[in-house]
């Protein structure tokens, strides 16, 4: 293929993936921040923000497995050229998200302190008073986030991953330093972090609109006619979106359950455990930031009736992936004591978590295939494959090895990530022969 029959030159390319890796990155760096802020304020508010956080994210992942099938949606519009119906769809994808995550507001707002007494009773009562406290603010800020989201979803679909990086950016700062105002300056309890939360979501859902809305956007939505519900739009959106929503859902639920598992293996496997599971969130910055960007890519082939270019460029962001993370997993496997040590964890714990980390970098041979794939197939509208494929690797494999290798084979901590790696293994297996059977006709 010539450089000139393709859609995407090494150019256009570069545009459109380094803003979605400074994004990813930022989101772990002012994560961890943010915990920083709020350990200042004591541990009831630690505790209390992490019981919301929990809940918080159930959200977060329904919102990004819609605004996941907006991108795929608007982008195949937008490859066709038919950009009345990418406006139509952003539309859509604005009204969908907003209404469901203010239903949701609403819902937080009346029942949100029952629902969190249901949920975790038996905390002190403190932690429930500063987890109600939090919780009521960051309910207000759902709506805000869908517009945020939606809209960044739209410009994503386009190729322009830089504005939504620079509003991403503007509302962390926001974010962060409103924390430190609010706790150091005023002295604030977790209110502290709770308004500086949904001030920086307000602030950005505004500013992301109002870009959406300039004149000279193509996006833009003209009129409220294109938010009324479109059945057959939203029959897309959703035919992502649902499947998407089920596997991310049932994925968590996965995780709890192994972290419920850790806890049975001692403190010394606790601690190991979660030091090692914060390092390997940095391996998978370089791929989530890809996949983003592969929802664009093919979802513009598919929309230009160009299916060859379509997995040409999945081979290409895999091969990237791998290029990327070669020096990344070398750091870490050189440098396992070195970034270990950082956490001070005792001798015990420092050498499960050099074990565990070590064996993930080596593992991430795999990853690529295994969790790239599953964005090509979303964005082609094959939605359902990668869902059924997850919840049978996570059932199968990282559950159901993982329980075999520690209940009943007295196996530690490390076994439970070899019962993970199982789980890729299917993954990769699968992903790879059904990406064979697609014809690039």
């Amino acid at each position: 293929m010539s450089n000139k029959e393709r859609l995407f030159s090494w150019r256009r390319l570069l545009r459109l993936i380094w803003p979605l890796l400074v994004e990813q990155l930022l989101s772990v760096l002012v994560g961890m921040v943010d915990v920083l802020m709020v350990s200042f304020v004591g541990e009831s508010a630690v505790s209390g923000v992490s019981l919301v956080d929990s809940i918080n994210h159930l959200v977060l992942q329904f919102l990004f497995a819609m605004t996941a099938g907006g991108t795929v949606v608007c982008a195949k519009y937008i490859g066709g050229g038919d950009y009345a119906s990418a406006r139509k769809s952003g539309g859509q994808l604005l009204s969908v998200t907003t209404s469901a995550l203010l239903l949701l507001s609403i819902v937080m707002l009346c029942g949100g302190e029952s629902i969190l007494r249901v949920l975790f009773g038996t905390v002190a009562p403190e932690v429930m008073r500063d987890a109600e406290v939090y919780m009521r603010f960051t309910a207000v800020s759902f709506p805000f986030l869908a517009v945020y989201h939606s809209a960044a979803s739209i410009f994503r679909a386009e190729g322009n991953t830089r504005l939504s990086m620079m509003v991403s950016l503007g509302m962390n700062l926001l974010n962060i330093g409103g924390d430190m105002l609010c706790i150091f300056g005023f002295g604030m309890g977790v209110e502290g972090v709770a308004i500086p939360t949904l001030l920086s979501r307000f602030v950005a859902a505004v500013a992301i609109f109002v870009f959406l809305q300039a004149p000279e956007n193509a996006l833009r939505i003209e009129n409220f006619r294109q938010c009324r519900p479109n059945g057959t739009i939203l029959r897309e959106i959703l035919s992502i979106g649902v499947p998407s929503g089920v596997e991310s859902s049932l994925f968590n639920v996965g995780k709890v359950l192994l972290q419920s598992l850790v806890s049975t293996l001692g403190t010394a496997s606790i601690a190991a455990y979660a030091v090692a599971g914060n390092l390997v969130t940095y391996l998978y910055l370089p791929g989530n930031a890809l996949g983003a960007a592969m929802m664009t890519i093919v979802g513009q082939c598919r929309g230009a009736g160009e299916p060859g270019q379509a997995k040409y460029y999945a081979k290409l962001l895999i091969v990237l992936n791998y290029a990327v993370l070669l020096p990344i997993c070398a750091a870490m496997i050189f440098g396992r004591s070195f970034w270990v040590g950082l956490y001070h964890l005792s001798p015990q714990s420092s050498f499960l978590a050099e074990g565990l980390l070590a064996a993930h970098s080596l593992a991430m041979i795999i990853w690529p295939v295994a969790f790239l794939l599953p964005y090509y197939f979303r964005a082609i509208g094959r939605a359902v494959l990668p869902m059924a494929v997850a919840i049978s690797a996570m059932a199968v494999f990282r559950l159901g090895f993982a329980y075999l290798f520690v209940d009943w084979m007295g196996k530690d901590v490390l076994w439970i990530w070899y019962a993970m790696f199982l789980d890729w293994i299917f993954r990769l297996v699968v992903f790879g022969a059904a990406f064979r059977k697609v014809r690039p006709a």
